[in-house]
């Protein structure tokens, strides 16, 4: 049986989903970290990795906080996965590490090959990190019933909050990605070194990097992209591989870093007074969205958070659900089960569906049932489907080291080929 709690294990082993809202919900949430799991069978797609903390008083839940013990990146330079929180702009999902690292973003799509791919290859792989110089403890939360992430380094310096956030605009999902990471200083002053590197997509691209009209414009195959900042930043390094530079932020003071990406398009260069603007619009829409998730009692806090980490992986160019934003993380450490998910699973699509349409997020669902319909209809009934539409390519290697030396890294999956005919039920459960 599943338990009552809001985020629950389905039966299978290492799954999340959202459980079924209830007004007679009588389970007890202990505060424990919700771990993230050893990963599923080829063929089992995990749906959510989250990695949150209740913190209760007064009988029920007052904050949804991300684990907060110091991260530490171990000898090889990987950090642990429950120090991972994501953030999504509804085509993409970037992974921001407890320490100011963000170690994973697939641009411009969920399952293009990885801009910053450091999860998986810790010593060569790209990565954008804004980390304080000095010792630091590290108190991270998402903004109440938003996917905008907040981080408060606190140092024997000062104290200092950065905001991310994979931005919208005010009419919906950008034509871009745009990346905003503002700076805040809170007390003191805090010392951060800034390290962007470039990714090589497994050997396959040669980054350079050039100005155009004053701007800093990165190539890494067929992604185009800006390196913004502002004038606070003092560069270090700035080449091919990426840049160097550090910030010095006072109490009061705010500074913003961003990157704007596309692939095989031209780029506008926007403000970082508009970027940063649409930090807060962003939170304000993800904040309307999970307003009108209908859920009451102690536990609409989970519940929503829930909700939101589902909402991430809905692809909203196609309506089709990701099982994960990720490939090919373990499910032993350094054994040879490693898969990409960035697929859109019949049977983890149905629990989704259905975890949507039970907290009134009809368009969503109604979006997911459309595209898995017309998916069964052209390309017949299959076990998952590619986020765009039709068969998902079957499994290549790719030749990175991976998550803590678990070898192999791979795109595709060899499951696309796999008959299982309990995925009739699943689509006959859906519909009804």
């Amino acid at each position: 049986m599943m338990d009552d709690s809001p985020v629950c294990r389905s039966r299978r082993h290492g799954k999340l989903r959202a459980a079924e809202p209830s007004s007679s919900t009588k389970g007890h949430l202990d505060g424990n970290l919700i771990q993230t799991s050893d990963l599923d069978q080829e063929n089992r797609s995990p749906l959510v990795r989250s990695c949150l903390k209740s913190v209760q008083g007064n009988g029920g839940i007052n904050r949804i906080r991300l684990d907060n013990a110091p991260p530490r990146r171990d000898a090889e330079n990987h950090l642990q996965l429950e120090h991972y929180a994501a953030l999504g702009d509804g085509r993409t999902v970037a992974l921001s590490g407890g320490d100011g690292s963000l170690d994973w973003w697939c641009v411009p799509n969920l399952d293009s090959p990885p801009l910053f791919d450091r999860l998986l290859d810790p010593q060569e792989g790209g990565y954008f990190a804004i980390t304080p110089r000095e010792a630091f403890e590290v108190d991270r939360t998402y903004r109440p019933e938003s996917n905008v992430l907040e981080t408060i380094f606190t140092t024997a310096g000062g104290k200092a909050r950065i905001v991310e956030s994979l931005n919208s605009g005010s009419a919906g999902r950008l034509p871009w990605c745009e990346l905003a990471r503002r700076i805040e200083g809170l007390e003191g002053s805090v010392h951060f070194d800034i390290a962007l590197r470039l990714g090589h997509r497994a050997g396959t691209a040669s980054p350079y990097m050039q100005n155009v009209g004053g701007h800093d414009v990165f190539h890494v195959g067929s992604v185009l992209g800006l390196f913004l900042r502002g004038s606070a930043v003092i560069i270090e390094h700035l080449g091919d591989d990426g840049a160097t530079a550090s910030l010095t932020i006072e109490a009061g003071q705010t500074e913003l870093l961003a990157i704007v990406a596309g692939e095989d398009e031209p780029l506008v260069v926007p403000s970082l007074d508009e970027i940063d603007a649409r930090i807060d619009g962003s939170d304000n829409e993800w904040r309307t969205w999970a307003q009108t998730v209908q859920c009451d009692g102690p536990y609409r806090e989970a519940l929503v958070r829930s909700a939101l980490a589902l909402k991430l992986l809905l692809f909203s160019p196609s309506g089709a659900i990701a099982a994960a934003a990720t490939t090919s993380l373990p499910e032993r450490i350094g054994e040879s089960k490693n898969y990409d998910y960035r697929f859109a699973w019949v049977r983890d699509a149905g629990y989704t569906i259905n975890a949507f349409l039970r907290v009134g997020a009809q368009a969503e669902a109604k979006a997911a049932l459309t595209w898995l319909l017309k998916q069964i209809g052209e390309v017949g009934p299959r076990v998952f489907y590619s986020i765009w539409g039709g068969a998902a390519p079957d499994v290549r290697p790719v030749d990175l080291p991976g998550y803590r030396r678990s070898e192999p890294v791979v795109a595709g999956n060899r499951a696309t080929d796999q008959r299982q005919h309990g995925i009739y039920g699943d689509i006959f459960e859906h519909a009804s």
